[in-house]
């Protein structure tokens, strides 16, 4: 049973500690992956199998050093069932204006199954489902995801705009015939079908990078149709 009013300071306390412990991981990640575009601009292969061994490993380090200072500073280990009740209550609370909720949640559970006696793995203690959605969060910066909207007969070009707009440093050996190519891939798949009028390619803001390659992610979407 939840309690009826938050009056532990450290409860309070536990839970800011976490979503730090979070917002730190999330940091890093992010510029670790920055740091991965510039290995590909720059051919640095060895540096990106590195990293990429090391980002195996990363979450693991964060989550350790969470639990780490929990029990340093707060004996969160020790503290009774009261105390975790509000814990989960507070950080869901700085989760309401938080943009990256679910993942946050996720590190939340991942600390605190590593503290609490498996008797507390229940939904009044750890994130069994999402508590804040992320239906209507609004995005700061960057958008997630780019539009365009091509005709039939400007798909090449559309295509161009797209590579050229993650601005990658280097050349291409003929970026004109790659596209093209990847155009005429695309009409294939919509060769006896009307191109709606919402007809348009989705794009996410940034590559993923693995070895030697850069992964662009995206859908095609025509009518009610999604690729």
């Amino acid at each position: 049973m939840f309690p009826q009013r938050l009056d532990s300071p450290l409860a309070y306390d536990i839970a800011k500690a976490l979503i730090d412990g979070f917002n730190r991981h999330y940091r890093l990640f992010r510029a670790e992956s920055s740091r991965a575009k510039h290995r590909f601009e720059t051919a640095d292969w060895h540096g990106q199998q590195r990293a990429q061994r090391e980002r195996i490993e990363f979450y693991d380090l964060r989550v350790g050093e969470a639990v780490a200072r929990l029990e340093k500073e707060f004996k969160a280990g020790d503290q009774p069932m009261d105390v975790w009740h509000q814990v989960k209550l507070h950080y869901i609370g700085l989760l309401v204006d938080h943009h990256q909720p679910e993942l946050a949640e996720s590190f939340f559970n991942s600390v605190t199954t590593k503290i609490l006696h498996r008797a507390y793995f229940q939904n009044d203690f750890i994130f069994v489902r999402p508590a804040i959605s992320t239906e209507y969060i609004e995005p700061r910066g960057a958008p997630t995801y780019r539009p365009y909207y091509p005709t039939r007969d400007g798909l090449a070009d559309t295509l161009e705009r797209v590579v050229d707009d993650y601005a990658l440093l280097g050349g291409f050996a003929d970026r004109r015939r790659d596209a093209e190519r990847v155009a005429a891939a695309i009409l294939g798949r919509f060769q006896q079908v009307k191109l709606r009028a919402n007809f348009q390619l989705q794009v996410l803001s940034g590559l993923f990078y693995r070895n030697k390659g850069a992964y662009l992610v995206g859908k095609i979407i025509n009518g009610f149709v999604e690729l």
